[in-house]
């Protein structure tokens, strides 16, 4: 121990002598520190706006989309067809055992007008369990219930969006609204979402009870009247959601009459295996950044090899000289070992200081969020000491190995 802390003492003078010289050496490890840092953070923030994204739209959510029709051998596309029914969404909770709740949907937009404003935004036609399903919450009023519902009363539940731009501040609970020139009461004000991951506003809508969205706003489909435009389900838990799909694939399918050799006329999707295809994608990108940040520490690891030779060279005839005194191997290697280590590990805390900073300044002027975890700082010290080691003990090998009487003979 007393002989490593006479190395160290030895090693900080010699990197007081030279200031600039030492300086210098850092900045490639400060660069790379902070790149690895800065790269890390985006990654991370990417990471963590994704599962926020994922839990602003619920937990165990399957989407059930009617398939596609065809018009003159024209294809459509998914979800132009008229297959799905409020039957449907009642049936798949009552025979699906791994279905908790499932909500039928029909959608539309309309212009909407409160005194001198008006806004377009889309229009919603629901039950209640489609809130339960997709988390949301009422942040002033009360939701509309299933009475609402079988009395197609005209009450509608608003985003944050529309009362924004309708109401210019004032208070819109009870406020009558004109929907397509039809009176509806606000009776309740969601609880403000943000962003889809797709940059779409979750709180440009308006909530009405299903009954009363297809006989006042949206309309009746012609050849269905039960007919709806989407099923939202939510499965009892996460690792139940492949059972509770293929439930209702099969469910579907015998209620529509499909043969077996018939393709399904509706596609069953689960939210959560795009949310998580999109973090891999994420979390690969994070570890691309940061594999190219982190050649700047190989750069500045090569940088203190160098500088670290160059003063060998210098010091040769110091090092003979401490050896003719008595210094054995491990003292001079210890020496420069230090001094390699302390150029890397104070480059790297300055790197981290910077990389911080330059978190923060992104994600002011760009919007994106960051995040920098303790994990990220401990791995950069960690690798900027391993980097000082890793180039730093081949220069303290050839001086400690230096011939003392070639040492002392040299100018």
């Amino acid at each position: 121990m007393k002989h490593l802390i006479s190395s160290m003492r030895i090693a900080f003078r010699a990197l007081k002598m030279n200031k600039l010289r030492s300086a210098l050496t850092m900045l490639g490890i400060v660069i790379g520190v902070a790149s690895v840092i800065a790269t890390v953070a985006i990654g991370s923030g990417a990471t963590q706006r994704i599962q926020q994204q994922i839990a602003s739209i619920g937990s165990n959510i399957i989407i059930v989309i009617p398939g596609s029709m065809s018009s003159s051998g024209v294809r459509l596309g998914t979800g132009n067809a008229v297959t799905l029914s409020e039957a449907d969404a009642k049936e798949l909770v009552a025979q699906c055992p791994d279905v908790e709740l499932a909500a039928p949907v029909v959608r539309g937009a309309a212009q909407v007008v409160y005194a001198n404003n008006n806004w377009a935004t889309s229009i919603y036609g629901i039950t209640p369990d489609y809130l339960t399903i997709r988390d949301l919450s009422v942040a002033d009023g009360a939701e509309f219930t299933q009475q609402d519902i079988d009395g197609a009363n005209k009450v509608a539940v608003l985003g944050q969006t529309p009362v924004d731009n309708l109401f210019d501040g004032a208070d819109p609970i009870g406020q009558i609204i004109r929907i397509k020139n039809v009176p509806f009461t606000v009776v309740g004000v969601l609880t403000r979402k943000g962003q889809s991951s797709q940059g779409q506003d979750q709180d440009d809508v308006i909530l009405l009870p299903i009954s009363t969205a297809k006989r006042k706003v949206i309309g009746v489909k012609q050849a269905n009247a039960d007919a709806v435009d989407t099923i939202m389900m939510q499965a009892k838990s996460g690792a139940q959601i492949p059972a509770a799909q293929e439930e209702a694939a099969a469910l579907l399918r015998q209620r529509h009459h499909l043969q077996a050799s018939e393709a399904d006329d509706f596609s069953i999707r689960n939210l959560e295996e795009l949310f998580a295809a999109q973090e891999a994608s994420s979390s690969i990108m994070a570890i691309m950044l940061a594999a190219v940040a982190s050649v700047s520490l190989v750069v500045g690891g090569i940088g203190i090899m160098n500088i670290m030779l160059i003063s060998v060279r210098e010091r040769t005839r110091e090092i003979g000289l401490r050896q003719a005194l008595g210094a054995k191997t491990r003292d001079i290697l210890t020496q420069f070992l230090v001094e390699a280590v302390t150029l890397s590990i104070a480059g790297g805390f300055v790197g981290i200081v910077i990389g911080i900073g330059a978190s923060l300044l992104i994600s002011q002027l760009a919007g994106w969020a960051t995040a920098v975890g303790p994990g990220a700082v401990m791995l950069a010290v960690f690798f900027s000491a391993l980097v000082g080691i890793g180039f730093g003990y081949y220069p303290a090998r050839k001086a400690a190995y230096l011939d003392p009487i070639e040492a002392l003979r040299s100018e």
